[in-house]
Parts: C-alpha cells; sequence; structure tokens
C-alpha cells in the first residue's frame, strides 16, 4: 500500500496511548465500574509549567484520533486534523493537546465491547448508561495522570462542546478557557426525537438480540446503518445537499425501482455501510442517551445562568448560520445564560453552508477566530514555541 506525503504541519505518526485506572468509579446513575481504561493521544510537548495543556473533547461518533495518522498508509488523518497540528489554528508547536476517547465508546477506552471483569464476557448491553458528569470526571482523572492541574483550555464541538460547559461548572478552578463550539445547553424536543428513531433503528434489528449480538459475531448492520443515515441528514444543511448532490440520478435516467436511483440516496448509504465498519451498536445507543441526559440546569431548578454560577473559565461560543440540529440561537441562549451569570464570554456565528458538521470544516473565519483566541492565551500565560 502506498504511503502518505505527510505534510509539514502535520502532526505525524501518532500512537495511542492508553490509562489504566484500578479504582472503582461511581456513575451519576448510581451504579460503578470496578475500574476503567481511557484511551487517548497527546500532540506537542507539556511545557515545564505545565501551563499550555488544551483538552479536545469529541462528538457522538468521534473518538481519540483527532489528528495525524496511525500508519503511513493511513488514507485520512484524524477527525479535526484541519485546525490542530504545527502552526495551525490549535498551534501544538506551542500547545500540548490531549483529545480521550470517551468511557462507553467503541474506541479502546471502557465501554461495551470491553471485557467484564465480574463475568469474564463482553459488557454489550450490560454496561451502565453514563453522563457528560461522569465523562468530564474520568477525564479530570486521566489530567492527573498527565501531570496536568489547569487546562489553558478545554475545547470541543457539539457534544464536545456540552462536556466544556460541565467542565466550566464541576472543575472550575482546573481550567482557564472553554471553546463551546456548535453546541447547546441541552437537546430540543427535536433532537431527541431523532434520537430515540435512530435507537428504535438499531433496537428492531433481527440480529440485535437484545444487545447480546456479540456472541453470533454478527453485528446488527440494517439498524446501524439507517441510524447513522438519519444522523447524517441532520448533520447536512439542506443547502450543501442541494449543491452536492441536487437530483441527480447515478445512471441518468429513472429505473422505476426501489434501488439507490438518485446520488443522495447511494451517498447515504455508502455512509451507513462504512460506519457499521467502524462503530458498535451498543455504544451508539449509550452515547445518544448521554446526549438527551445532559441539562445542567436541571439542577439549578432550570436556570442556566444559576447553573453556570460556580464558573470562573473566560468563554468563546461559536455557532454556525446554517446549523439547524444545534442552531444558532441555541448556542445564544449559552452567551445570554453566562452574561447573566457575570460571566466574561465571546460569541461569534459563523457563516457557512455545512450545517451541523460546520464545527468539523476547515472555515477560514473559524480558524482565525480560534487562532487569535489562542494567541491571546498563550501571550496570557507567556506560552512560547517548544
Amino acid at each position: 500500500m502506498q504511503e502518505n506525503t505527510i505534510s509539514a504541519d502535520n502532526v505525524g505518526i501518532i500512537a495511542p496511548k492508553t490509562a489504566h485506572f484500578s479504582e472503582p468509579l461511581t456513575l451519576a446513575s448510581g451504579n460503578a465500574l470496578p475500574n476503567f481504561d481511557i484511551v487517548y493521544e497527546t500532540y506537542g510537548k507539556l511545557n515545564a509549567a505545565g501551563s499550555n495543556a488544551i483538552l479536545i473533547c469529541h462528538a457522538l461518533s468521534g473518538d481519540h484520533h483527532v489528528a495525524g495518522y496511525h500508519r503511513a498508509q493511513d488514507k485520512k488523518p484524524g477527525w479535526w486534523d484541519n485546525a490542530i497540528g504545527r502552526g495551525k489554528a490549535i498551534d501544538t508547536n506551542r500547545f500540548f493537546v490531549v483529545c480521550p476517547n470517551n468511557i462507553g465508546g467503541c474506541s479502546g477506552s471502557t465501554g461495551p465491547l470491553s471485557t467484564n471483569p465480574e463475568t469474564g464476557h463482553r459488557y454489550g448491553p450490560d454496561f451502565p448508561l453514563v453522563t457528560v458528569k461522569d465523562w468530564v470526571k474520568t477525564q479530570a482523572l486521566l489530567a492527573r495522570h498527565l501531570g496536568i492541574e489547569v487546562w489553558a483550555a478545554v475545547i470541543g464541538g457539539s457534544l464536545g462542546g456540552m462536556q466544556c460547559l460541565e467542565w466550566s461548572i464541576a472543575y472550575p478552578d482546573r481550567l482557564r478557557h472553554a471553546f463551546v463550539i456548535a453546541a447547546a445547553p441541552k437537546l430540543s424536543t427535536q433532537n431527541i426525537a431523532f434520537n430515540e428513531v435512530a435507537r428504535l433503528a438499531i433496537r428492531s434489528d433481527q440480529n440485535f438480540k437484545q444487545g447480546h449480538y456479540y456472541e453470533d459475531d454478527k453485528q446488527p448492520e440494517l439498524g446501524l446503518m439507517l441510524a447513522r443515515m438519519l444522523g447524517h441528514i441532520t448533520y447536512l444543511s439542506d443547502d450543501v445537499l442541494d449543491e452536492k448532490f441536487g437530483r441527480e440520478l447515478r445512471d441518468g435516467k429513472i429505473k422505476f425501482g426501489y434501488d439507490a436511483e438518485f446520488q443522495i440516496e447511494s451517498y447515504l448509504r455508502y455512509q451507513g455501510r462504512s460506519f457499521v465498519d467502524r462503530f458498535d451498536a451498543n455504544s451508539y445507543l449509550l452515547l445518544t442517551k448521554v446526549l438527551d441526559y445532559f441539562d445542567p440546569a436541571s439542577a439549578a431548578g432550570g436556570d442556566l445562568s444559576k447553573a453556570m454560577q460556580p464558573a470562573t473559565a473566560e468563554f468563546l461560543v461559536i455557532s454556525f448560520s446554517s446549523d439547524w440540529r444545534f442552531s444558532p440561537e441555541r448556542s445564544q441562549q449559552i452567551v445570554s445564560a453566562l452574561l447573566d451569570a457575570d460571566k466574561c464570554v465571546s460569541y461569534i456565528e459563523i457563516q457557512s453552508k455545512q450545517g451541523h458538521d460546520s464545527f468539523l470544516m476547515p472555515i477560514p473565519r473559524y480558524h482565525q477566530i480560534m487562532r487569535t483566541a489562542l494567541d491571546r492565551i498563550a501571550e496570557e500565560l507567556d506560552i512560547v514555541c517548544l
């Protein structure tokens, strides 16, 4: 297989690491894990003062592999490689960047695919439901493991942005800045509905077997594929779908059948099939529930500004004009609550066509905003290139 030519601004070949925690982890649900692993990647170097660390929080289908390559033959780099690297918006010449795979996922951290030490079998559907609070708790433990007392910034998009909010509430003295990107203070009813349809598609698959499909080595592929197709539609805007595919027919003519005749149908099926090859159905069910459950205001009688009172970080909130899943209005609700709580917050709405997926895209204005904010943080903390 031909090797990639790795550009000078890329972080290069990266090897994931694993942190094992032998102490029990009590979860928000009241359940507990007897021990757990977190798989993570790091880029750049931690300075002597430990002041240049940045935590990247991934979204629903993301993982720890955020930049660089695992092998020279890999066709694609990490999921946010356009933003993280030498001289990029999140500059690894200056910052030590950490991205963990959250527990409950399927990319190496403890989750449904892991062996339950009490049974000797995979957890599968018996893996306890987790929350954003649980994720942030484990990330705080990972920070201590790495010798990081305070993050220069915690950055995340979508579900990752929700983790940033939770970080600022739960550990206010352990982060200086929070970049909350394409996020919301809680899911809308419509978004919960999308998640339920996706879960039902998976659970209705004849191969699901109440989540015990591992025994037959046969994943509920059709259900997971349908769930991903539904999700993918919500991540893109109508304009970008029309621009990319329109009503273009695959073979130039209507065939009067139910096979994929339009290019958009073929594209969605491809996205669904490729997702099945890299994701676990039980993890997908669990992660959509994490989204549904997030609502920090619920602990403060529904008052988000009151819930944000413990925060001391400076906030940068970014939304995208075409994002209808987590619309700019949802980001503005976060901004209003922060202002009502007398917090330091900057806000910008980026013009884009790509919908919710905009937060993953190399939009020049977007990256420049992050670069400028991080330049200021580096100056504030006297962070220099290493």
